[in-house]
């Protein structure tokens, strides 16, 4: 019927490095550090080499003691503010309100740029996040939310298959300034995509804001994925589908600057890393 075959082969390849992991107090300090010209890396939360250099140039340039660590003397003369340190809302700006960002992304909620300015994006980003913590949705980064942000992000229950033999070029995490919330695998027009579990199909047509022809279907365990930029549809809302079964064909439909598939899961409406499903 629908079902394509996946290959072995593929099923092995490594989807390469995924840039969520990482630490949003050290992402707000690389973004420091980049502003003064001192770090050209990628403001991910890793701690590198190219960060604890950025670190040790920095202290030089003060005249602190270079040690690369990032102690009191270290964050004053880099004006660094720790996330949970105040409260946060609208209007706010610092390196804790970049931290609060880069949070926000890790769990799923990306606020836009990763700009350390608490605007519309960011409020909004808040507000779902503490919907989906069970937190009273008022906007505010206090206590309580800075605390749900510190626990774990959270992860996908079910097994997922591939949705397309195709290697993965952009991973789920950080690009650039921003957070890429799903994967992109890039293949001819009219390549087939297939669903990565059982389940419903919740969505199936044009969305505006980028997504083109998308195909959203609804799984166990409050699971969706969602296959966007297809060139044709070939389900429709409230149908089940079987894992490997066609939901469409590759395009560029919406905002895509050239064939791919667009394939992102969320749970409980969060975004996360397919890739640690995949079977």
């Amino acid at each position: 019927m629908r079902g394509i075959a996946v290959t072995t082969a593929l099923l092995l390849l490594s989807a390469g490095p995924a840039c969520a992991a990482g630490d949003p107090a050290v992402a707000a300090l690389q973004s420091v550090l980049q502003t003064r010209g001192l770090y050209a890396g990628v403001v991910d939360g890793v701690r590198g080499p190219q960060t604890e250099a950025a670190v040790r140039a920095a202290q030089r340039r003060a005249g602190l003691a270079v040690d690369g660590v990032v102690g009191p003397n270290t964050r004053s003369a880099l004006r660094l503010r720790s996330l949970g340190s105040r409260q946060l809302r609208s209007g706010a700006t610092g390196t804790d309100v970049l931290a609060l960002q880069f949070a926000l992304a890790l769990h799923g909620f990306p606020s836009g740029t990763l700009d350390g300015a608490f605007g519309a994006h960011t409020d909004a980003a808040v507000r779902r996040f503490q919907r989906y913590a069970g937190l009273g949705a008022d906007g505010v980064a206090g206590g309580a939310t800075v605390a749900a942000l510190r626990r774990a992000p959270p992860m996908i229950p079910i097994a997922l298959s591939r949705p397309l033999d195709a290697p993965i070029t952009d991973p789920f995490g950080v690009r650039g300034r921003r957070f890429h919330t799903g994967l992109d695998l890039p293949a001819p027009a009219g390549t087939g995509v297939v669903a990565a579990a059982p389940g419903r199909v919740a969505y199936a047509g044009f969305l505006a804001g980028g997504w083109g022809l998308l195909v959203t279907i609804a799984h166990a365990g409050g699971v969706r994925t969602l296959y966007a930029h297809l060139s044709r549809i070939d389900v429709r809302v409230g149908e089940a589908v079987q894992a490997g079964w066609q939901v469409g064909l590759v395009g560029a439909t919406g905002d895509a600057t050239g064939p791919h598939l667009h394939f992102e899961a969320r749970v409980n409406g969060a975004a996360v890393d397919p890739v640690p499903a995949f079977r």
